[in-house]
């Protein structure tokens, strides 16, 4: 395991193997790199146009404002020659000569291995060793990967590097469970989407290197420098540090983690918040049950599913059906679920309406809700949330879903009437309603969607949307331009996160703290 001065390297790839890249380029990308915030870079050499070892090498070492990690990723197809492999050795015993910081050498090639430590000893080069393997086919088992390790510690290198390509991020347990095996420095790391945590948890389970990509320069699963040095600070994060995730699919839309890291640290709570794709909750929550896991938000599509998860749930989030906080209680490590959707909505909703002079009535209801009709689209869990939070305000609900039978169900549930989904074009509801849009409808990259007819947006009071990303979709504009009240799905997201803080640490939120946050990023 790591420990708290646990040293690291935030590594940036600085070259793209989709397409070469000029040697001036490389020189531009490294100083954009230290920019941002990286320690390290990488430079692939068969990424370089037209490469010559000594001509460009030399630039490249002779300009660089970091640290240089040269690899040579071959193609084992066959069809390199000799040559080729010569070609490798004596660009890397250069790399070496020049001031070269790390070179990394294949397992397949270590037979070269004892000519580039006896060269390395030869010119008095500080350079490390990095013995790498690279796993293109599913994650291997435990053994398997142990035995892998065990290969490379046996080559005598300075450094071992494993990266394996994550089919499901249960996977990515095999991974942290190398480094207490390694007698030397381990980077071992799951490409893809699902391989994120991977890199994000690294300085927690001993890592050497954490690999961060340049703006402009996105790799799957592998974090953005500007992620890693404004939301993350992994310098931060130690064995005893404590991880919430977000349990998604997709989750690369998420903005929790810019909320929720900053907001840990804020408190000094020695929390880490991350996004998690999860394929199977079963195979999920009995994979990450350890109690370093201390809990998870939960998203689309598993609000409702992860129910059967929990060992208990809050009274609130069962008469909902649908839970989107989730705490490893540290007692006896049940999973505790909760709802903190329903409330953030609903006071959003009731502070615009107050705010706008709009409680007629409401306020000897005891809301500003009271007695208005409540139209819901969307019946999934945060549809859910929205209507039984109306209820329990006084509101008539009328819901509207594209599965007609899911209308039905939660209309029951609420005393509310269900309307068929191809009806909500042309439904044009009583003076004074509300429109709450509880579907993905809007959400980035299909922004210019919006889930009702804009001829109808004249006739709602104010227009909720769940969707925060944007912050100002499609939906709230052409509202605004039918002079409705607006409520944006942001001011929810904040409200639930506040709500999900609470949780998660057993402290205050940063109230406002967290408000400057989203006004600021969002």
């Amino acid at each position: 395991m790591g420990s708290a001065n646990q040293v690291f390297n935030i590594c940036a790839p600085i070259t793209n193997e989709q397409q070469s890249v000029s040697v001036e380029q490389i020189v531009n990308n490294m100083n954009h790199a230290k920019a941002e915030g990286a320690d390290t870079v990488e430079v692939r050499l068969d990424c370089i146009t037209s490469f010559h070892p000594l001509l460009h090498l030399k630039i490249i070492l002779q300009n660089k404002p970091l640290p240089v990690l040269i690899a040579n990723r071959k193609k084992w197809d066959g069809s390199l020659s000799k040559g080729d492999d010569s070609m490798l050795l004596e660009a890397l015993q250069l790399a070496l000569e020049l001031g070269a910081d790390f070179i990394e050498v294949e397992l397949k090639e270590a037979s070269c291995l004892p000519t580039l430590m006896e060269h390395k000893r030869n010119h008095n080069s500080h350079g490390k060793i990095i013995v790498s393997c690279y796993v293109d086919d599913i994650t291997p088992p435990q053994e398997e990967l142990l035995q892998l390790v065990a290969r490379m510690q046996a080559t005598g290198s300075d450094i071992i590097k494993l990266v394996t390509h994550a089919a499901d991020i249960t996977e990515l347990t095999r991974i942290f469970s190398l480094f207490p095996h390694c007698q030397v420095p381990l980077i071992a790391y799951s490409v893809g989407e699902r391989g994120l945590i991977s890199q994000l948890l690294c300085p927690k389970f001993g890592g050497f290197f954490v690999y961060g990509s340049l703006a402009g320069n996105p790799i799957p699963g592998i974090p953005s420098l500007d992620s890693l040095k404004e939301a993350y600070k992994l310098e931060g994060v130690n064995e005893d540090t404590k991880v919430f995730g977000l349990i998604s699919k997709p989750v690369s839309h998420s903005k929790g983690p810019i909320l929720h890291n900053p907001s840990f640290r804020h408190v000094n709570y020695n929390g880490i918040y991350v996004p998690m794709f999860v394929d199977d909750l079963k195979e999920f929550f009995s994979t990450y049950s350890s109690p370093d896991f201390s809990g998870f938000s939960v998203g689309i599509p598993y609000k409702e599913e992860v129910l059967r998860f929990c060992d208990e749930v809050h009274p609130l989030a069962q008469s909902i059906g649908a839970v989107n906080t989730i705490i490893r209680r540290p007692g006896d490590g049940k999973l505790v679920g909760y709802n903190t959707d329903c409330e953030a909505a609903i006071t959003a909703i009731e502070d615009a309406l107050i705010e706008h002079g709009c409680n007629d009535g409401g306020a000897s209801l005891g809301s500003a809700l009271a007695g208005r009709l409540f139209v819901v689209v969307g019946a999934g869990g945060a549809g859910k949330a929205l209507a039984f939070g109306a209820k329990s305000r006084g509101a008539r609900l009328v819901i509207f879903d594209i599965d007609f039978d899911r209308a039905k169900s939660l209309a029951c549930a609420v005393s509310g009437e269900a309307q068929p989904y191809k009806e909500l074009v042309n439904f044009e509801p009583e003076k004074g309603a509300i429109l709450a849009n509880a579907t993905p409808i809007g959400m980035h990259p299909n922004t210019d969607r919006i889930p009702v007819a804009e001829s109808t947006l004249e006739h709602y009071l104010l227009v909720f949307d769940a969707v925060y990303t944007p912050r100002r979709t499609r939906l709230l504009k052409e509202a605004d331009a039918a002079g409705a009240k607006t409520v944006g799905g942001v001011e929810m997201f904040l409200r639930q996160a506040i709500g999900q803080f609470n949780l998660f640490t057993g402290l205050e939120a940063p109230i406002e703290f967290m408000r400057e946050i989203v006004l600021s990023k969002f």
